[in-house]
C-alpha cells in the first residue's frame, strides 16, 4: 500500500474545522512557578518544575468525558515557593483560578479564585508525576489532582445543578487517601480556622451547603449567561440566586463556613461591577444581602450604592 502524505494546508484545514478529532484533554491550565524568595539555588529546577506541572495538569486524563478543543476548561495555577527546605523539598502557596466563558460574549467570569497557604511538597527533577486515584503517592501529585477535580467540579456546577458531584467525590477520595500524609492541609484540624483542603471539599459535598452550589448554577445560567440579551432580568435572577447563599449563611452549618467564604471572595468584585449599573432599589437590595453574607467585604459593597 502506498503511503500518502497530506499537504500541510490540508492538515491545517482539518485542525481548524475538525478540532474534536485532534484534542480530548479537559483542561487548558496555565502554570507559573515563582521562586523569587529562594536565593542562590539552581534556577533550572524551578523551570523544570513548572514544565512538569504544566504537562501533568494538561496531559492527564481526568475524566471519561469527551471534550472538544473549544470545550476545554480555562484555569490557572500559580505556585509561590517561599522556602527550600532541602535539595528536593519546598514550601509555599498555591493559587487556583478557574474561568468560565459567559454565553454570547467575549467575557470570561472567574468561578473560583483562592490561595492555599499550606503547600509543602517534594519535587525530584526528571521523576515523572503520576496520579493514582487509589493511593497517596506524594503531596505534589495529590494537591494538583485535588485542585484539578475541584476545577472540574465547579465548572460543571456552573452548567448543571450539582453537575460536578462526581468530581468533588474524587477530590474527597484524594483527601481520604492522604489522611496519613505528613504534610498539612489534609486533616480536619490542619491549618488555621479550619481553612484547608479537608474542610473545603467536606463543605461542598455537605447537603447543608447545597444552596451555595445551587447559587453557582443559577448565577450563571439565569444570570450572567443572559446579561447580553436581558440585562434587567439577569440582574434580578442574580439577586435571587444570592438568597440561596443567604439561607445557608443564616443556618450557619459550622463555625467557619469555608465554602461560603471562598465563593464570596471570588465573586465580590464581579458583583460590584454588575450592580453598579443597576436601579437604585436593586442596588439597595443586593447590598443588604451581600453585607450580611460577606461582612468582611462590607466596605467594598457599599461602593454599589455610592454610585447612585
Amino acid at each position: 500500500m502506498k503511503l500518502i502524505r497530506l499537504p500541510k494546508y490540508i492538515v491545517l484545514i482539518i485542525l481548524i474545522f475538525s478540532p474534536e478529532a485532534m484534542f480530548s484533554q479537559e483542561l487548558i491550565c496555565n502554570v507559573q512557578v515563582s521562586a523569587q524568595k529562594i536565593q542562590g539555588s539552581n534556577r533550572q529546577v524551578f523551570e523544570n518544575m513548572q514544565r512538569d506541572i504544566y504537562e501533568f495538569m494538561n496531559n492527564t486524563v481526568w475524566t471519561n468525558h469527551v471534550f472538544s478543543y473549544s470545550e476545554r476548561i480555562d484555569c490557572n495555577i500559580l505556585i509561590n515557593i517561599n522556602n527550600q527546605l532541602s535539595a528536593d523539598e519546598f514550601s509555599g502557596t498555591i493559587q487556583v483560578q478557574l474561568k468560565r466563558p459567559v454565553f454570547n460574549t467575549t467575557y470570561s467570569s472567574t468561578v473560583l479564585n483562592f490561595t492555599d497557604n499550606n503547600f509543602k511538597f517534594r519535587y525530584v527533577e526528571f521523576q515523572p508525576l503520576e496520579f493514582d486515584p487509589t493511593t497517596y503517592r506524594s503531596s505534589l501529585v495529590s494537591v494538583l489532582a485535588y485542585y484539578a477535580y475541584l476545577i472540574l467540579g465547579f465548572d460543571y456546577d456552573s452548567f448543571a445543578p450539582e453537575g460536578g458531584t462526581e468530581f468533588f467525590q474524587m477530590a474527597e477520595k484524594i483527601v481520604l487517601n492522604a489522611q496519613n500524609a505528613p504534610e498539612m492541609g489534609w486533616k480536619p484540624y490542619d491549618g488555621s480556622r479550619n481553612r484547608n483542603r479537608y474542610w473545603l471539599v467536606k463543605n461542598i459535598l455537605d447537603k447543608e451547603y447545597e444552596g451555595v452550589r445551587q447559587f453557582i448554577y443559577e448565577y450563571y445560567i439565569n444570570g450572567l449567561d443572559k446579561m447580553e440579551s436581558k440585562v434587567a432580568e439577569a440582574r434580578t435572577s442574580m439577586v435571587e440566586s444570592l438568597r440561596l447563599v443567604q439561607e445557608v449563611y443564616r443556618k450557619k452549618p459550622d463555625p467557619f463556613m469555608y465554602l461560603v467564604q471562598v465563593v464570596m471572595e471570588t465573586k465580590s468584585d464581579e458583583l460590584i461591577n454588575v450592580y453598579s449599573e443597576a436601579f437604585p432599589e436593586e442596588k439597595s437590595r443586593v447590598v443588604e444581602i451581600l453585607t450580611e453574607i460577606d461582612p468582611a467585604n462590607k466596605s467594598k459593597y457599599e461602593k454599589i450604592t455610592a454610585s447612585n
